[in-house]
C-alpha cells in the first residue's frame, strides 16, 4: 500500500482530500453468541456477510487458540484457515504474546495448520495485540517477533505487532521499529477511548494516527514498514459510556462516515472493532475502575444483521 504521510492524514476530513482508497477490514471473534467455538462453517457465513453488506474480503484475528472461555478452547486458526482459503478471503492470524509461554503455545499450535495450502490467504502475523499497552517492554517482545519471523516468514513475509497508538508516538516502540524485524504494523486508535465526544471524535482518531504513523516514519522513513489502523470503532445501542463518548449506534454510524470513511478516502488500511457484537463476553473492569459492556461494538448484530449502512 502507499502509507500514508502526516500531511495526507491531517487532510483526511476535507472534501479536497484524494488519494488511493484504502482497504476496510474488521476485527473476527472466534466464538457464538453462546460462547461456543465457531465452525468453520460459521466463519463461511461471517464472511459471505462481510463481502456482501460491508464489500469486506479481509479478517483479523487476536490468538491462534482462543481459550477465554475455559470450556470451550477454540482452535482459532485451524477452523478459520479452511474458511477462508473457501471464501477466497484474506486474514491476518494474531498470535498472542504477552509471556513466553503463552507465545510458545501459540506458536506450537500454527505450525501444523501454516501449510503451503494456506499461506496465500494469510496477509501477515502479527506477534502481541496491545502488549506494550499492558506494561510488556519492546525489549520483551522483539525476540518474539524475530522468532516468529525466523519460524514463519518463508510462508508469510509480512511480520510485525499490534499496539495502541501512543505506544508508537511515544517511543515506547522503538526497539521494534529500529530493529529491522518487523516490516508490518498496526496501530490501534479509537476517539471513543479517549472520551471523546462524537462531534470531536474523528478529529481525535485522525490526530492519534497521525502522531502515530509520523513517529514511524521519521524513525525509519516512509514506505520502510507497511501500516494498517488496527483497530477503530464504536459501540451501539446497549454499550457503555466513556467520559464524553456515549454509545449508541446514531454514534457509531457518525463515527464510521465521517472517521473511517475519512481515513479509508485517504489510504490508510482501516480494521473497524469489530465485525460482530460478541454476547457472550463478561463485563470488564476498565482502568478507571467502572464496570463496562463489551458486548455491542459489532458493526453487525450477532445474528449478522447490519447495524447501518457500511458504505462511505
Amino acid at each position: 500500500m502507499h502509507l500514508p504521510t502526516i500531511l495526507s492524514l491531517a487532510l483526511a476530513a476535507s472534501p479536497l482530500a484524494v488519494s488511493a482508497r484504502g482497504t476496510l477490514g474488521f476485527a473476527l471473534g472466534a466464538r457464538k453468541p453462546d460462547g461456543t467455538c465457531k465452525t468453520v462453517a460459521d466463519y463461511a457465513a461471517d464472511f459471505d456477510t462481510l463481502k456482501g453488506k460491508a464489500g469486506s474480503t479481509i479478517v483479523r484475528t487476536y490468538a491462534v487458540v482462543d481459550v477465554n472461555v475455559p470450556a470451550y478452547r477454540c482452535e482459532v486458526a485451524a477452523t478459520i484457515l479452511p474458511a477462508v482459503k473457501a471464501k477466497n478471503f484474506k486474514v491476518i492470524l494474531g498470535l498472542w504474546a504477552d509471556a513466553q509461554e503463552s507465545y510458545d503455545s501459540e506458536k506450537a499450535a500454527l505450525q501444523p495448520v501454516l501449510t503451503s495450502e494456506y499461506a496465500p490467504y494469510i496477509y501477515a502475523l502479527t506477534t502481541g495485540s496491545e502488549s506494550l499497552y499492558r506494561g510488556i517492554s519492546a525489549q520483551e517482545l522483539l525476540p518474539r517477533i524475530k522468532d516468529t519471523k525466523t519460524s514463519f516468514s518463508k510462508l508469510v513475509p509480512r511480520i510485525g505487532t499490534v499496539d495502541s497508538w501512543n505506544k508508537f508516538q511515544d517511543g515506547t516502540a522503538d526497539p521494534i521499529l529500529t530493529s529491522g524485524v518487523a516490516n508490518f504494523l498496526m496501530v490501534n486508535a479509537f476517539g471513543y477511548w479517549q472520551q471523546q465526544d462524537i462531534n470531536n471524535a474523528t478529529a481525535t482518531y485522525l490526530d492519534d494516527l497521525q502522531q502515530a504513523i509520523g513517529h514511524i516514519q521519521n524513525l525509519v522513513g516512509p514506505n520502510t514498514i507497511e501500516i494498517w489502523n488496527g483497530e477503530t470503532g464504536w459501540p451501539g445501542d446497549g454499550g457503555s459510556d466513556y467520559g464524553d463518548a456515549h454509545a449508541s449506534t446514531v454514534n457509531a454510524e457518525q463515527f464510521f462516515k465521517t472517521g473511517v470513511c475519512a481515513a479509508l478516502a485517504w489510504g490508510v488500511d482501516v480494521f473497524y472493532f469489530e465485525a460482530f457484537d460478541e454476547s457472550w463476553k463478561p463485563k470488564s473492569i476498565g482502568d478507571t475502575g467502572v464496570e463496562g459492556d463489551e458486548t455491542h461494538w459489532g458493526a453487525f448484530t450477532d445474528s449478522r444483521t447490519p447495524k447501518f449502512s457500511l458504505t462511505c
